[in-house]
């Protein structure tokens, strides 16, 4: 799922801890969108883009 919602194949960090850091940035917003009740990723992940707001709002930061 990874590589089709955050085109990970794409990725130029290829040195260091940088792929393993992306990747883990990756999983926890997958299981936070998860947790809320998120169904299809790719779909919220399109959603909360289009508002600045909306992600913040899914941490509980607002």
């Amino acid at each position: 799922m990874r590589d089709m919602t955050f085109a990970e194949d794409a990725s130029q960090l290829r040195t260091g801890n940088a792929p393993r850091a992306m990747a883990t940035w990756r999983n926890l917003a997958i299981g936070a969108l998860r947790l809320a009740g998120a169904t299809n990723i790719a779909a919220v992940l399109r959603y909360n883009a289009r508002n600045a707001d909306r992600p913040l709002a899914l941490l509980g930061l607002t």
